[in-house]
């Protein structure tokens, strides 16, 4: 079984967000293959479904992003899923808006959700897919917590698609394909 996780903040005032990336590549995919994230449990939202013959959970933690390792340890243990099989999306400054990067594991670059995952887990050898959202001019936190520019989002709104078609390739052909193609 495979656990896909959606970092982001829950409730309306950061749907948008670019801080919310992780929730949207979720959305995405989950409304590509025609289901919804619609069960709540484990400090989040999740679906559990059969994708091309993988059993799969798509996971959206609302513990808020500086504690998102709990929600994931907690479902993680749950469904006896092992961390090879654990994928984290997240939103990353040190990208330019629109870029996707896969890697199998590697030090949180300052973001706080994946630090706490790390922290959790105690191991950075954690998969992850990072969405592009570019640097601040300025504060960081507003930034991140702020909504892109109109042609930050249509790059956004691009890599979202990707994001998710990566997702798709992970779990037909492996990690090492999906990074291959989409990096």
């Amino acid at each position: 079984m495979k656990l896909i996780v959606g970092l982001g903040n829950p409730g309306k005032k950061y749907e948008k967000t670019r801080h919310n990336l992780g929730y949207r590549v979720i959305d995405r995919l989950a409304d590509s293959l025609g289901f919804d994230i619609d069960k709540e449990a484990f400090n989040g939202f999740y679906a559990k479904e059969s994708i091309f013959g993988e059993q799969v959970l798509l996971f959206k933690p609302t513990t808020y992003m500086n504690l998102s390792g709990t929600a994931v340890q907690e479902i993680a243990s749950f469904f006896k899923i092992e961390l090879p099989d654990i994928l984290i999306i997240y939103d990353d400054m040190a990208l330019e808006p629109g870029r996707i990067r896969l890697r199998p594991a590697g030090s949180s670059g300052g973001h706080n959700g994946i630090q706490n995952i790390i922290e959790v887990f105690k191991t950075e050898d954690i998969k992850r897919m990072r969405i592009g959202i570019g640097e601040p001019e300025n504060n960081g936190i507003d930034y991140v917590l702020g909504k892109p520019t109109k042609a930050q989002a249509e790059l956004i709104d691009i890599a979202i698609g990707e994001a998710s078609e990566a997702i798709k390739d992970y779990l037909r052909n492996g990690f090492t394909s999906a990074m291959a193609k989409y990096n």
